[in-house]
Parts: C-alpha cells; sequence; structure tokens
C-alpha cells in the first residue's frame, strides 16, 4: 500500500499538471477583441480555443495559395463532413460564403434545433469545427463544455428567451458596432443563439449570445460577406 506521502505526493503533481495544462490553454487561445454583454451589464473578455480539422490536425482560417473553392464545392464538402459523422439525424440548413472561410450550420431533423456549426476552408475543402460558441457554448456537441468541470450548471432549458437574445445583442451592437442590426430570427443551438449581424439589407456578420448567461461573442473569423445558400426543407 501507498504510504500517505506517496499519496500526497501523487495528489500534489495530478494537480501540476492540471494548472499546467490550463496555463498552456489560456495562454494558446485567442481573446475575442470585443467585451461580452451580459444581461444588467458588461461582462468579460471571451475566449476561443484552437481550431482542428477533420482529420484531429490543427487547422488554419487563413487564406492560403490557388483558388478559391466554390460555394456548391463547400456544401458538398459539409455535407461529406456529415456524411462521415454518422448521425442520419443531422442535416445541413445553410452555408455562407465569406473572405476567410465558409460557414455552415447543421440542425437536428427530429428536434429542430440547431446542432453545431462548422467551417470550411477556402482552398483546401477541409472541414472543422468552428471556435468560440460552437466549442466552449454548446451543451451538447461542444468540445470544451465539460473541460474541468466547466459550465456543469449550464443544463436544461435555456433561460434567455429568443426575443431576450436579440434585445442582448441588440444592446450589445448600439455600443461596439453602432449602425449594425440583428437579423429577424436568432437561431437557437444547445445552450445559445447564433444570430446575423445586418447593415442595412446586406449580412455584416454574426454573433452569439450565451442561452444561460447572456454573454455575447462576435464571429471575428469570418471576414467579409461575399455569398449563402439555405438548404431546402
Amino acid at each position: 500500500m501507498k504510504s500517505f506521502f506517496q499519496w500526497t505526493g501523487l495528489f500534489l503533481l495530478a494537480i501540476t499538471v492540471g494548472l499546467a495544462l490550463a496555463y498552456a490553454y489560456n495562454a494558446l487561445a485567442p481573446a475575442a477583441p470585443y467585451p461580452s454583454v451580459q444581461p444588467g451589464g458588461y461582462g468579460g473578455w471571451g475566449m476561443g480555443p484552437g481550431i482542428m480539422n477533420r482529420y484531429g490536425c490543427q487547422g488554419s482560417v487563413n487564406p492560403g495559395a490557388g483558388t478559391p473553392i466554390s460555394l456548391d464545392d463547400a456544401v458538398e464538402a459539409a455535407e461529406g463532413y456529415l456524411a462521415a459523422y454518422g448521425n442520419p439525424d443531422l442535416v445541413l440548413t445553410e452555408v455562407m460564403e465569406f473572405s476567410d472561410n465558409f460557414y455552415a450550420e447543421v440542425a437536428e431533423q427530429s428536434t429542430g434545433i440547431h446542432a453545431f456549426e462548422i467551417l470550411i476552408d477556402r482552398y483546401t475543402g477541409y472541414v472543422y469545427p468552428e471556435p468560440g460558441p460552437n466549442m466552449m457554448w454548446n451543451t451538447k456537441y461542444g468540445h470544451m463544455g465539460g473541460m474541468m468541470g466547466w459550465r456543469r450548471s449550464q443544463s436544461g432549458a435555456l433561460s434567455v428567451s429568443p426575443d431576450q437574445a436579440q434585445e442582448i445583442a441588440q444592446q450589445w451592437l448600439g455600443r461596439y458596432l453602432p449602425g449594425a442590426s440583428t437579423a429577424e430570427e436568432a437561431d437557437a443551438f444547445y445552450g445559445y443563439y447564433t444570430i446575423h449581424v445586418m447593415k442595412g439589407d446586406q449580412i455584416y456578420g454574426m454573433l452569439s449570445v450565451n442561452g444561460y448567461t447572456g454573454e455575447v461573442w462576435y464571429h471575428t473569423w469570418h471576414g467579409d460577406f461575399i455569398n449563402m445558400k439555405e438548404m431546402e426543407k
């Protein structure tokens, strides 16, 4: 049997390793450039994880050399990703083309709830999970929601309604992107909403609102909007 000192040493070693991993994660994760908004006040800064492509390797959203793939090619790549995912309940709902990447939303056919968000590299066609809320706030499909006990209290029905999410998002835009407005619909995911940001009648970008805390996370990695394709329902 291990002595008290041996068990104490193992315990301290585990804590040290855990702290080292947490420090490395926080040091490497890109910080969101806008403060978040919480109901009744303004919160701190968001943080997103690294990007992983469909092969489990570090991906990149930076433009590469050569000719970008087409919107139809991006749709095909996203559909191939879902086929490989292996869940027949999941369906592609829309694909958007931006100057830095393609963005796509995936929903559950059985519930109508949006499942997760993915990005497609404009030059390679690689498909990988979107960073930010999709990884950190997604309580069902996210990669980081349960890491080190994070967000265990955020489960069940969303405490922020779609209308409230729209109001919070518009409050944030009024402070940080004057002249911008929210689209008419907030897409509900597990744990959060994603909302298109408009300038006039044109899509300008998008942001997400946490469904439990009301925090806002602006998607800074897309670039300029170019085109989009909605899937037939």
